[in-house]
Order: C-alpha cells, then sequence, then structure tokens
C-alpha cells in the first residue's frame, strides 16, 4: 500500500464513492424521512403539539439525541415514538453502511495504485 498518496486525492475518492452510494440509496433515505415527519406529525396531533413540535420530536428521537423535553404521554403516541426509533435506527444505519462501503472503496483504490 502506498503511504505517500495525496489527502485530498483520497478525500475527493471517498467523497465519490460516498455520493455514488447515496445516488443508489436516496429512495429509501427519502422514503424514510418522509416517513419520521408523517409519524412526528401524527404524534404532534395526537398530543395537540404543534406540527414543528412533532417533527422536532421525531427527528430528535429518531436520531436517538432524545433530550427529553417532549414526550409523548398517549399509549398510540408511546407506540407511534417506538416506530420513529426504530426509522431513525434504519436512517442512521444506511447513511453509516453507505460510509463505511466508501471508506472500503476508497481503501482498495489506494491499495490498488489507482490513487
Amino acid at each position: 500500500m502506498s503511504q505517500s498518496a495525496n489527502p485530498r486525492a483520497l478525500r475527493r475518492q471517498f467523497l465519490a464513492h460516498l455520493v455514488a452510494g447515496l445516488r443508489v440509496i436516496w429512495p429509501i433515505l427519502a422514503f424514510l424521512l418522509v416517513l419520521m415527519v408523517a409519524l412526528g406529525g401524527t404524534v404532534a396531533l395526537l398530543e395537540h403539539w404543534s406540527l414543528f413540535d412533532g417533527i422536532y420530536f421525531a427527528f430528535v428521537s429518531g436520531m436517538t439525541i432524545g433530550y427529553g423535553d417532549l414526550a409523548p404521554k398517549g399509549t398510540v403516541a408511546r407506540v407511534l415514538a417506538v416506530s420513529i426509533g426504530f426509522v431513525g435506527i434504519l436512517f442512521a444505519g444506511l447513511v453509516a453502511a453507505v460510509g463505511v462501503q466508501a471508506l472500503n472503496a476508497t481503501l482498495q483504490a489506494q491499495k490498488d495504485g489507482n490513487l
């Protein structure tokens, strides 16, 4: 493996592979984002929150940040909150998988001397 690879070339190669991977899975990512917004909106309706608060809750919960400033009280809203968590985990997992694939492809290109 060449240790003298240009860091800028490595970054460009990585970003090229990352964008290529995201282009493949963008419909899935878009569906998951729309689903997260829809679930957040439904929780907002059930909990009598503003739409902004529902979407905020969905993304904070879905990305597993969970500030705790908003918490659903009703049973159905809590079940939807768990669903939001699963959707967020799927979203983050897909993005991470594409990132790992891009890194592996970049390292393989470096190993093959293509950089």
